[in-house]
């Protein structure tokens, strides 16, 4: 297991809580742990942690209105989120949590070996996220002309590219290096082409 992912915990029952944060920091996770849900919120929009780990009733704030409120904040990265229930897993809760966000589930009485198993599979899915973000994150551009390849397979200039997908609008400058290097000779070559033509009509 690897310490670089960091697991918060959600359980208000002083047993189970310091059950899942024994075998979790033997593990080498990087832990937090709170007692209700609110306290646990208040958190997660500051540190952002890859796991959480977080019983179904809690006192101010539940494990599902945790996971939907976390799944509508956290666009741009993955948690992974582990609900904790004394519940029968009845079809309709599964599928309430589920539709709730809910990525996988550990049932009370809980072991360390359901632990460990849960958090290999966060860590599993999680790295291959990330891979796939990787890969996302590169953009096919000609070396040649730099127009971009979409989703199409269409190429297009880089500016429509970036708009399309972020809102951003472009502004057209020169750098000082392609000033001095393109720009100035350009220009010195068309005046010296006018006086040429100039001194040409002269004589």
């Amino acid at each position: 297991m690897s310490s670089q992912f960091k697991v918060h915990i959600v359980e208000d029952d002083k047993t189970t809580r310091r059950l899942l944060e024994n075998v979790t920091s033997m593990l080498g996770y990087d832990i937090r742990s709170y007692e209700d849900g609110q306290q646990a919120w208040d958190a997660f929009q500051i540190e952002r942690p890859e796991i959480v780990i977080s019983d179904w009733m809690l006192p101010h704030k539940d494990g599902l209105d945790l996971c939907r409120e976390l799944r509508s904040s956290m666009k741009e990265t993955y948690t992974y989120f582990v609900l904790v229930t004394a519940q029968k897993r009845s079809r309709p809760n599964l599928e309430q949590a589920i539709n709730a966000g809910v990525d996988d589930f550990l049932k009370k009485p809980i072991s360390s070996e359901e632990i460990w198993n849960r958090l290999r599979v966060a860590e599993r899915i999680l790295n291959f996220t990330h891979q796939v973000r990787r890969l996302e994150s590169l953009i096919p551009i000609c070396c040649y002309c730099k127009k971009v390849r979409n989703d199409g397979d269409l190429w297009e200039q880089i500016e429509q590219y970036v708009n399309e997908r972020t809102g951003a609008d472009f502004t057209h400058s020169i750098c000082p290096n392609c000033m001095e290097t393109h720009v100035r000779p350009q220009m010195a070559a068309y005046k010296q082409s006018l006086a040429d033509k100039k001194s040409g009509a002269v004589s």
